[in-house]
């Protein structure tokens, strides 16, 4: 079947991957290329219907674990032509792998089994939820007949009440079905589709095993397109909020843009890069932004991380009299244990529904796009920020040259990493030190950057990294995974060979948990040494297409990189990195120490 998303209103950063296409704010309609017409009945199904929807939103691959309650409907899905199913090693990676997918291809998938898939799949889809993606989450559900009687099934706690999957998914998933009979069978399918798509968040979806493959009239036609209603500012409070916010910047000397990640889920990367054409203020990002706003706009000056910003960055946007932050997210690690030097009356922060001005008036039902885009028709043109930046902008230095076989150092790692990004490749950093290194990274035109800063889940790169590679196969995946967190999750990369993915993985093998080493150190943070590229020759076992290589110096990096870009530019390539373990980025030293100092607090007199 051929099919598309169409007409959706899609945030589509400057690197060119689609941004989360279908995620909240105003999506249109999603259209098919196939007029709906009669099915033959064997195919009038539940199976089938939800493999067309899949399909039809624009779903191309599934990511799932085989188990009793879901194999009917797992036939059933692959017997879609527009449909592949992609067994994963484990429910937990199927879950990151449907994450990164609906990164780059606006939805994800995954199907996964009664009760031991789904609490396995369970801290996936939470993670997805914390970061705005919507990820259909499709569980093979008990017998029908099994519902409302008092027996204990396999799979569950051992109880006659099998609900815990149910209610565990409640607080992680905007809206949850229990598919256990035909007649309301397409409308829960289509709402939890539908409601997954408004809300940019994770659904979970429930099928009882004997229902698959039973044709019901209710699915004897091609499912007609959706058609989902778009969201509309209040034209009042948009006029308004406009009118406040221009008054607040147009009276200020040296006001900045900031770019937060809830842009991607208002749809509003676009309008933000033409509020800083109009403005011409000078244009940063917040660390859980990058790859959301071009680097390569010439009022671009790099990540606001407070004490770990960019060079320079910091200087400029503290010291403004006033900040515009579009779609940010205040944690505790995106402001470095609470120590950003900001103050609220000088800031105006725009949500995806709401904006907030200063001190003063807070401004409901305005679309943050529809706010950007009015916003900029009013601001008077101040480059005062920019060219204060400019003045004391010190371009950056290189890291000492390395002598003859000398140890390879982290710095050097990734000056050549730097060296490799172009229009047709994507990165994905780990959880940990490639966080920080990762970020200092300039991206060209076309790159595309995903990381999990809000949940943070070690291992999560690995399954990301699959499912992102296999949405978008003309890019190159560069994923940059430390050694504590590959081995919560290295099974999947089997799964890559299966699917013939070409990514380069930079295991960054430093001994243990960097990150919590400093924040705060103890032997749990030492891990059990591996022997890496052994492991993944292991894995390749003769099928697929893989390389492996070990380096120590940047001699054996050179070379590792020209091979791995040259000769085995269509493998899988696996680079082992061995660094020390103290071998960290400067900013991870100081974030470290002062979330630990956040952590440490003591409890307030009570």
């Amino acid at each position: 079947m051929d099919t598309k998303i169409g007409s959706i209103d899609s945030c589509m950063p400057p690197n060119g991957d689609m941004c989360s296409a279908a995620t909240g704010g105003s999506i249109s309609t999603i259209q098919n290329s196939v007029s709906p017409t009669m099915i033959n009945a064997a195919e009038s199904n539940l199976g089938r219907h939800l493999a067309r929807r899949l399909v039809q939103i624009g779903v191309s691959d599934v990511f799932s674990v085989p188990g009793d309650f879901n194999l009917t409907l797992l036939d059933h899905l692959i017997a879609e032509p527009g449909l592949k199913v992609i067994g994963c090693c484990n429910e937990l990676n199927a879950g990151y792998a449907a994450d990164g997918y609906a990164r780059s291809r606006g939805v994800g998938a995954c199907v996964v089994t009664f009760t031991v898939g789904g609490l396995s799949v369970l801290n996936a889809i939470a993670g997805a939820y914390s970061e705005n993606l919507p990820v259909i989450c499709i569980v093979g559900g008990p017998n029908s007949n099994d519902y409302g009687t008092n027996r204990i099934l396999h799979h569950t706690i051992g109880l006659p009440d099998f609900s815990q999957e149910l209610r565990s998914f409640q607080t992680v998933t905007c809206f949850q079905a229990l598919v256990n009979n035909l007649e309301d069978a397409h409308d829960l399918i289509d709402t939890a589709i539908s409601t997954a798509l408004k809300e940019s968040k994770p659904v979970y979806l429930s099928i009882s095993c004997n229902l698959s493959a039973i044709p019901h009239p209710t699915f004897s036609r091609e499912p007609v397109p959706f058609s989902l209603s778009p969201r509309l500012s209040n034209k009042l409070g948009l006029e308004a909020a406009v009118e406040a916010a221009a008054e607040f910047l147009n009276k200020a000397v040296k006001p900045v843009l900031v770019g937060g990640p809830k842009l991607r889920v208002a749809k509003a990367c676009e309008a933000f890069v033409e509020l800083a054409d109009a403005s011409g203020y000078a244009l940063a990002v917040m660390p859980a932004a990058k790859g959301l706003v071009p680097e390569f706009h010439p009022h671009f000056i790099g990540t606001y991380w407070g004490a770990v910003s960019t060079a320079f960055c910091a200087e400029i946007v503290e010291s403004a009299d006033a900040y515009l932050f579009a779609g940010p997210i205040f944690n505790d690690y995106s402001s470095v244990g609470y120590s950003l030097l900001l103050k609220k009356e000088k800031a105006i922060i725009v949500n995806p529904d709401r904006v907030v001005i200063g001190n003063g008036p807070t401004f409901g039902c305005v679309l943050m796009k529809d706010f950007l885009q009015g916003l900029a028709k009013k601001l008077k043109t101040n480059t005062t920020a920019h060219e204060n930046y400019r003045r004391i902008f010190v371009p950056d230095g290189h890291p000492l040259k390395s002598e003859p076989k000398e140890p390879l150092r982290v710095n050097i790692l990734f000056q050549h990493i730097q060296k490799m990004l172009s229009g047709e490749t994507a990165v994905i950093a780990e959880t940990g030190d490639s966080w920080f290194n990762c970020q200092k990274l300039k991206l060209p035109k076309g790159c595309g950057y995903e990381f999990q800063m809000q949940y943070g889940s070690i291992g999560w790169s690995v399954g990301a990294t699959l499912g992102y590679a296999q949405a978008v196969p003309q890019k190159r995946v560069i994923a940059c995974i430390g050694d504590g967190s590959f081995q919560v999750t290295a099974q999947d990369v089997s799964t890559m060979l299966r699917c013939g993915q070409k990514t380069i993985i930079f295991l960054i093998n430093n001994g243990g948990y960097t990150i919590e080493v400093e924040i705060h150190d103890g032997p749990y943070n030492v891990i059990k040494n591996w022997n890496y590229t052994a492991l993944i020759d292991a894995i390749h076992n003769g099928e697929g297409d893989c390389w492996t290589t070990k380096v120590k110096c940047e001699e054996d990096l050179v070379e590792a990189i020209k091979t791995a870009t040259g000769a085995k530019k269509d493998c899988l390539c696996f680079i082992e990195v061995v660094v020390h373990k103290d071998d960290t980025s400067k900013e991870l030293l100081e974030w470290g120490s002062r979330v630990c100092a956040a952590n440490s607090r003591p409890p307030n007199p009570q």
